[in-house]
Formats: structure tokens, sequence, C-alpha cells
């Protein structure tokens, strides 16, 4: 791996401060070559088809590539209202170039028992989904949530599903690492990955089952999560894709030089996955 050179996304969710024109600036700076663009950072998220134009034209200036709109929840209950968000957020996405939009589990202690109905519901929600999709020429990036309360855990689970509705042409995973720990998940299912998620956790005291995501900072020599370890898992498995910083902890977000602190992290994270 000593050649290897990470392609590295920038999250709005590093510095949700930014307007998204000021991401685009940002993540040319930092050296990455993808952003992703959130629909849940207050008055910076992307709401209209004039704005997503004007960034993804931006975006595609600079030589960015838009990996998503982060995120679709929950998406695993599907409803009206779930299907009017899909097509709003499909057509967000397409409008700014995004080759997808990620799609979250619920994640409020529900639909927790694993259940004939639970999953029914699940490849249900992926059917639909999909068509929206696919209708927009877009991919789906399939986020499994490691909290105890998350729906839907553990991504062995979503393929099953996303195969279950011969999905494996729309769908593919997020491979987060906060997540992965999380959840306690092994394999690192590298070929069925669409879009990896990085984030550190530092604080001694709280547990893998306890941590939130307000413990998510930037990855470093600190980091208890074994960020570095899947990481080259990922990659001696056959993983070659977008690697996007997404901490959600408040000190990252303060950070006077949010561009300086990622690049840091960028050089800790290329240089400790190319080592021995």
């Amino acid at each position: 791996m000593a050649n290897r050179r990470i392609k590295f996304g920038f999250n709005h969710m590093v510095s949700p401060s930014l307007t998204p024109e000021a991401l685009v600036d940002a993540a040319v700076q930092a050296g990455a070559v993808a952003i992703e663009l959130r629909n849940d950072v207050g008055a910076n998220s992307i709401k209209d088809v004039d704005t997503a134009r004007r960034v993804g034209a931006k975006a595609k200036d600079h030589g960015l590539e838009v990996r998503s709109i982060n995120a679709l929840y929950p998406f695993n209950v599907w409803n009206d209202e779930r299907a009017r968000q899909t097509q709003s957020l499909a057509k967000l996405a397409a409008a700014c170039g995004a080759v997808g939009l990620v799609m979250c589990p619920l994640n409020e202690g529900k639909l927790l028992e694993a259940t004939p109905e639970k999953a029914a519901g699940l490849r249900a929600a992926l059917k639909e989904a999909r068509a929206i999709l696919g209708a927009f020429g877009l991919k789906g990036f399939v986020e499994p949530l490691g909290f105890p309360i998350s729906s839907l855990r553990f991504k062995r689970e979503a393929l099953a599903a996303i195969d279950d509705v011969n999905g494996a042409d729309v769908f593919s995973l997020v491979h987060d690492t906060f997540h992965h720990r999380g959840a306690g998940e092994h394999e690192s299912f590298a070929a069925r990955t669409g879009l990896v998620h990085i984030s550190g956790l530092e604080d001694p005291t709280i547990s893998f089952t306890d941590m939130l995501d307000g413990h998510r900072v930037l990855v470093g020599p600190k980091d208890r999560l074994g960020n570095i370890e899947q990481l080259k898992q990922l990659y001696a498995d056959g993983f070659d894709g977008i690697v996007s910083f997404e901490p959600f902890a408040k000190e990252v977000h303060d950070l006077a030089l949010p561009v300086a602190a990622v690049r840091e992290s960028m050089a800790y994270v290329q240089t400790a996955v190319a080592g021995a």
C-alpha cells in the first residue's frame, strides 16, 4: 500500500458553518477530490435546485466530484412522506451532479426486533427508493448505523435485503468507521462499498456502545476506533473509492482553521495507511 494515494472526500459535517459554495473552496484547499453536501446543516443545507446547480457547477469547475447528498432519513420507514422526500432529494442530487444519496435507517430505538414485518418493510423501502433513484440515474449509499438504538446496524443485513430486491446495480454500502466499530462488525464487504466515512474517537472514558455522534473528531494518532486498520482491510479487499471525513464533534465544528486541521488528519491517515 506504500504507493496508494487515498481519495479523500470533504463532508459538509466537517464545517457546517460554511456555505455550500465555501465548502467547495475548503475542499479544494484541503486537497480533497470530492465533497458531500448535506440537508441537515441548517441554513447551509442544500434546499433548492438553483443552489444545487450553482454548487455542482462550481465543484465541476474545480475538478471535484459531488459524491452525495447526505441523507435520506429514515429510508427504511416508507410512506408517502418518504416518497416525497426521496423525490425532492433526488432532484437536488441530479441538479448538482451528485453520484447519489446517502440513506440512513431509523435511529430512535424502534424497529429493533428482527421480525418478518421489519424485514419486509426494509425490502419494500429499497424497491420504492430504487425506482425513484433509477429515474434520476442516481445511486443509493446505504449506511447502517451501529448505535444500539438503530433499526439497521449491520452491513450484512443491508446487503441481504439489497440482494433480495436485485438492487446491487443501484445500492452499495457506506462503510462508516465509527458505526462499523459500534456495531462490532468484522466483515469489510469492500466490493459492495460505494463510500467510506471516517471519524475518530479519542475520549478514553466512552465505551463503543455508549459513544455518540458528538464524540466524533478528526482521525489522529489517539484514535480508538481503528480507522487505520479498517482502511487497510478495505484496501486489501479491493476498495478504491472515496474516503470522506465526517466528524460531528463541536470542537471540530468550532475550529478557526478547519482546512488546516483536515490537512493534518489527511497527512496522518495517508502516512499510517501506507506504513507497514
